[in-house]
This record gives C-alpha cells, sequence and structure tokens, in this order.
C-alpha cells in the first residue's frame, strides 16, 4: 500500500502518523520524499487497514493498494527517479546517456590500459572488463580472476575512469570492495544468495536480466537486492533467448520503456551481449537510445579477432568512436525535442 501526504504535512505531523500506522497495523513503513510530495510505503500484512480511513486523515491526499509484489523497486512506491552517483561525479539516471565500454575480458595490462584510454578518448565514462568469466564451456577462458581486478585497477588510476566487473560468488565480495559498481550476469540474476549479500553493500549493483527471465522476475531479483538496504540498482537490458539463433540473443527494447514504467531505478542495454555480431551494436544502440536508456554497455576490444572472449561481439576502438558519437548526438537531439 502506498500513501501519497499532502504538501503541507510537517515533519511532526509525518512522524506521528508514520509512528501510528506501525504501531496499530504492524506494518513496516518506508519513507520516499520527493520534490512536490512525501510518498509512505506499508509493506507487510495490510489487508486489514481501512483505506477509507486513511484517506480521510487531514494530512493525506491518496491511498492506493499496490498489487505487483515488487515493492521496492515499484515506481508507485517511489515516483521520483533514482539517480545513482559514482565517486568521480558521473550519474546513472539523471535523464542523460552513460556509456560503459571495455574488453569482455581483461587478457594483459597493456590491453586494458590502451582500451580505457581509447574509449575515455571517445566519450565513455565507465569502464567495463570482466576479472572472472562464467563461461558455458568449462575448457574456455575463465579470465583472469584477482589479477583481472587488480589490472582494471591499475587502468582507473591511469584514466580516472570507474569500473564495472562481474561477480561469481559471493566469498568473492571482498575482493570487490574497491570496485565502482558491481555487475551482476545473467547466470546469476537469480542467485538470491548472492542478491541477498549484495543487499547489505553500500555499493551500485548493475543487475542483468536472466536468459529467461520476465520483466517481472528482473524487478523481483532487484527486490532481492533493495530488500537488503541498497538501493543502488542498475536495470540492465541483454537480450532474452527466443526461438530465434540468428543472433546471440533477442534485444527486447520493448522493456525499457516498460521498466522506467514500472520502477524508478536507471535501466541500460547491452548490445552486444544482446546480438553478439559486431555489426549491429551500432544500430542497436541507436534504438536504445531511442527507446529511452540510461546508458549502453559496450564491448570494446583493440583486436577482436584475437581476443580471448567474445571477439566476435566486439568494436574495435575506432568503431565505439563512430558509435559514441552516434548516440550523443541522437540524445542531445532528443533532449532538445522533448
Amino acid at each position: 500500500m502506498i500513501i501519497v501526504l499532502k504538501p503541507e504535512c510537517s515533519k511532526e505531523q509525518l512522524i506521528a502518523f508514520k509512528e501510528n500506522l506501525a504501531d496499530t497495523y504492524g506494518v513496516k513503513v518506508n519513507t520516499w520524499e520527493g520534490v512536490h510530495s512525501t510518498v509512505l510505503g506499508l509493506i507487510g500484512d495490510t489487508t486489514t487497514i481501512d483505506i477509507d480511513y486513511i484517506s480521510a486523515q487531514d494530512i493525506v491526499d491518496d491511498v492506493r493498494r499496490v498489487q505487483e509484489p515488487y515493492k521496492k523497486a515499484n515506481r508507485k512506491f517511489h515516483p521520483e527517479d533514482t539517480v545513482i552517483e559514482l565517486s568521480n561525479g558521473t550519474k546513472i539516471g539523471d535523464g542523460g546517456l552513460v556509456l560503459m565500454a571495455g574488453p569482455c575480458s581483461v587478457e594483459s595490462s597493456e590491453q586494458v590500459c590502451e582500451i580505457a584510454r581509447d574509449v575515455k578518448a571517445s566519450g565513455a565514462q565507465i569502464l567495463r572488463g570482466g576479472a572472472f568469466k562464467p563461461r558455458t564451456s568449462p575448457y574456455a577462458f575463465q579470465g583472469l580472476k584477482a589479477e583481472g581486478l587488480d589490472l582494471l585497477k591499475q587502468a582507473r588510476r591511469e584514466t580516472g575512469l570507474p569500473i564495472v566487473t562481474e561477480i561469481m560468488r559471493v566469498s568473492h565480495i571482498d575482493m570487490f570492495e574497491n570496485v565502482d559498481i558491481i555487475q551482476v550476469g545473467a547466470r546469476n540474476s537469480q542467485n538470491f544468495e548472492l542478491l541477498k549479500e549484495l543487499g547489505k553493500l553500500d555499493k551500485p549493483i548493475l543487475l542483468k536480466r536472466g536468459f529467461s527471465s520476465t520483466i517481472e522476475e528482473l524487478l523481483m531479483s532487484a527486490e532481492y537486492i533493495m530488500a537488503g538496504g541498497n538501493d543502488k540498482v542498475i536495470l540492465c537490458e541483454r537480450g532474452i533467448r527466443t526461438y530465434e539463433n540468428y543472433t546471440r540473443n533477442t534485444l527486447d527494447l520493448s522493456a525499457v520503456p516498460i521498466l522506467k514504467s514500472l520502477s524508478h531505478l536507471p535501466v541500460i542495454v547491452d548490445p552486444s551481449h544482446a546480438t553478439g555480431k559486431s555489426w549491429l551494436v551500432e544500430s542497436m544502440s541507436m534504438a536504445a537510445v531511442a527507446a529511452g536508456a540510461d546508458g549502453l554497455i559496450i564491448e570494446v576490444h583493440n583486436d577482436p579477432k584475437r581476443a580471448l572472449c567474445d571477439g566476435a561481439q566486439s568494436l574495435t576502438p575506432e568503431q565505439f568512436d563512430r558509435v559514441a558519437k552516434k548516440v550523443y548526438g541522437l540524445k542531445n537531439y532528443l533532449t532538445e525535442n522533448e
């Protein structure tokens, strides 16, 4: 249940009202203070609450029951967009466009630092790179692991770019203490024990949609993180598995406006994993921006033909530079013509 309070509600009235709700009905009351109003979200058994009685209170503007099982991720509870700010001032979800770019897998110091310099020069604000790589085959390259994390941090020192990289298991959390954004990949999107532990952190979490996850299942995964106290969740549409096999996955761009309608969390798109083909990345990136995405996460490699992981879907730095110019140009056009 959500309760929208009138703008003239005082701080004293708010505190007293919340205490009365908690004491009378045994519910947890979350508060979101927006620019124009304050919203209370009641979590627990709200079936015994008399809506007419609550609506009759002088400070109450509106009362609604929420049917969706996700509460904290729900826009009804939190009407204002969530904006996530990184240590270098980069903001995700503020209406701008954020580009995350870098290699699928960190291979060497020279490789990741060179790519970091190139993508930064093209306008990327965040460096992506895999240290731990979940692979379908146990014989495929699994990443440099801890060494890969160190190399990403080296690239961050050289360029100033925040880093986003994927975590595989709960026992690795301490290793990710100095990572700016922790990524939860498609394979772990319903690893609920991992999500619970990430909910205890004060750190942005990039949550990818699972191979066959519905939109509600993605939001419920976000809810696991947020229920633990971590509201810094970024949703990522990276394609889902369908009957079509020409592309690696089927990019569900309709998920972008749907997610932004249902939730206040930022939404980014991964056109690289979605298509598996580098030549499709540019058009799908443009489409994602047109659909309203808050950002893109794109794979870039300085020598895709020799990449140890996913070279077929990686752009060269020159290709990424062209894509970056186009998506920023489109974003500026859309902003100016809103």
